[in-house]
């Protein structure tokens, strides 16, 4: 099941993506898709509607992020071992964890803001999880238990600000605009392997990432076991999973973008992006 939101920014409402690729209005079967919708028994319920039944939302309704509230919006850095190289670092002995805010996501095919002063407003399509189920502790064997499902993430970042102006990388990951999610919150069952998965971005139609989620080096199942070592995952949480080689960084020279300049990323089974750089 694909589920979503859609409408106006801030009064966005749920729905689904019916086979027949219309959106659906789900409105009156639940008042959000946030962490209370999203527990398997609530999942199983909403899988069994019949979607012809449902309301149709006009097909260019805007999407907002697939999820609302989100608590907690961890991310991974350096989980592809070709993307650590490109950055001149080295694969980290344990996951490298950061937060971005939770004010930076927004729909999948938002513009995306350039801070004021930036230098290297840069890309990166990623996995991102979706909690379904309160982790506290759990083994990996358990950890995709507590998985609702998966959605893309373009973590957004500006290096100078990451990098470059000491402190920790929140502040060049979290300006507005940095977390487009969606289009689609895609239940697990419809993601037998989440490292499995080809994942795409393109700047003005040039290809700049082609990867997989096979070479991450922290595995999800592992990401959710171990985060859930250090801090409670509540359902709605959103962990994002790090991205393969060809960030702007990395490329010789570096290309940073600049406004006016489109993104579109995709990720296999998951749906596609698309965004227009615009100053702030």
């Amino acid at each position: 099941m694909k589920l979503l939101r859609w409408g106006e920014a801030g009064a966005e409402r749920p729905g689904l993506l019916a086979a027949d690729g219309t959106i659906r209005d789900l409105s009156g079967e639940i008042r959000d898709i946030d962490g209370a919708a999203l527990s398997d028994a609530e999942i199983v319920r909403l899988s069994g509607l019949d979607a012809e039944n449902l309301p149709v939302v006009p097909a260019d309704t805007r999407l907002g992020a697939p999820i609302a509230r989100v608590g907690k919006l961890i991310a991974v850095g350096l989980n592809y071992a070709d993307h650590a190289a490109e950055a001149g670092m080295a694969v980290p002995p344990e996951p490298v964890i950061f937060m971005k805010a939770t004010s930076s996501i927004c729909g999948p095919n938002d513009p995306v803001e350039r801070p004021r002063g930036a230098e290297k407003l840069d890309w990166e399509v990623e996995l991102a999880v979706v909690i379904g189920a309160r982790a506290k502790y759990v083994s990996e064997a358990e950890a995709l238990a507590h998985v609702a499902g998966y959605t893309i993430c373009n973590d957004v970042s500006e290096r100078a600000f990451q990098a470059e102006r000491s402190g920790q990388w929140v502040k060049g990951k979290s300006h507005d605009s940095f977390a487009p999610l969606g289009p689609w919150l895609v239940t697990r069952d419809e993601v037998p392997d989440p490292q499995a998965l080809a994942l795409w971005l393109d700047v003005d139609g040039a290809a700049m990432q082609r990867g997989t989620t096979a070479t991450m080096v922290y595995g999800v199942a592992f990401l959710v076991s171990y985060l859930s070592q250090f801090m409670t995952l509540e359902p709605g949480d959103v962990i994002t999973t790090g991205t393969p080689p060809g960030v702007g960084m990395g490329r010789k020279p570096p290309r940073f973008l600049q406004p006016g300049e489109v993104m579109t990323l995709g990720i296999e089974g998951l749906g596609a992006q698309r965004q227009v750089v615009v100053q702030a």
